[in-house]
């Protein structure tokens, strides 16, 4: 099966990079709406034409489901396009409930773009959770454009977090749950920032187990080289050197995976 994961910008090779290490069988499209990245600051109506437009192409394309590797799109986009297509879409969730589970009585700070943390998508996930009480939502969108820039552990992004993270006591919290894509490339920085007791969650495998169910796949071992296409806006990525620039993106990514 091909399938396609889609973001607003390099955030979802993260979940594609989980992928390619799981789903040996299957054949991929990465969808990177670089042309108007990023979304976390566009309004909602904004988001929700840019990502019409994606699928608009990506149905064209003989893909048998779409993962949207954006929470933002996510939150805005995802019940329209299901309402409009009827092959397996799955969205991201931020991994609250997995933090609740493994430490239900200590706090979970959740790290998202701006629109994110506005948006009832998120707020519907905690009332659901009966989380209010241990739920702190952060906008971090300065993030995006330093991943956008393979800008990952510079001192201007090591005194952002910090800045970011000051007026938090994270005695209170058991874990940061990433609510962006475009986060994870920042694991390590973060962990050297954050409490050594403080767990860094992703939502990357719940949303591939989600995809392994209503997709029908089987879980394996990653070939060296799996097959992608690579699209920008939806044009092919074919140059050497926005394709080594991609490869830069799933090499972070590798030192990113265990963390």
């Amino acid at each position: 099966m091909k399938i396609a994961f889609f973001d607003s910008g390099i955030g979802g090779l993260s979940v594609l990079h989980h992928a390619m290490k799981i789903l040996p069988d299957e054949k991929f499209i990465f969808f990177a709406d670089e042309d108007n990245v990023p979304y976390g600051t566009k309004t909602r109506e904004q988001v929700l034409n840019y990502v019409d437009a994606a699928f608009k192409f990506l149905t064209t394309q003989n893909v048998g489901a779409i993962v949207v590797a954006c929470n933002t799109a996510t939150s805005v986009a995802v019940r329209a396009m299901r309402e409009k297509y009827s092959l397996p879409i799955i969205g991201m969730e931020p991994a609250i409930k997995v933090a609740l589970d493994l430490y239900p009585h200590k706090k979970v700070f959740v790290a998202a773009t701006e629109i994110t943390v506005r948006g009832e998508k998120i707020y519907n996930l905690i009332d659901r959770l009966d989380a209010k009480n241990f739920v702190e939502l952060h906008a971090m969108q300065k993030l995006v454009d330093f991943a956008e820039r393979q800008e990952f552990n510079s001192s201007a992004v090591e005194n952002y977090l910090r800045e970011e993270f000051a007026p938090y006591d994270f005695k209170n919290f058991s874990s940061i749950v990433l609510g962006c894509t475009h986060f994870n490339y920042f694991k390590d920085t973060m962990k050297k920032i954050l409490p050594a007791h403080i767990k860094i969650l992703d939502g990357n495998a719940g949303t591939l187990n989600q995809l392994v169910r209503l997709a029908n796949l089987k879980i394996g071992k990653g070939k060296k080289n799996p097959s992608v296409e690579y699209f920008y806006s939806g044009r092919r990525v074919t140059s050497s050197e926005e394709l080594a620039r991609l490869e830069n993106y799933l090499q972070r990514l590798d030192e990113m995976f265990f963390i």
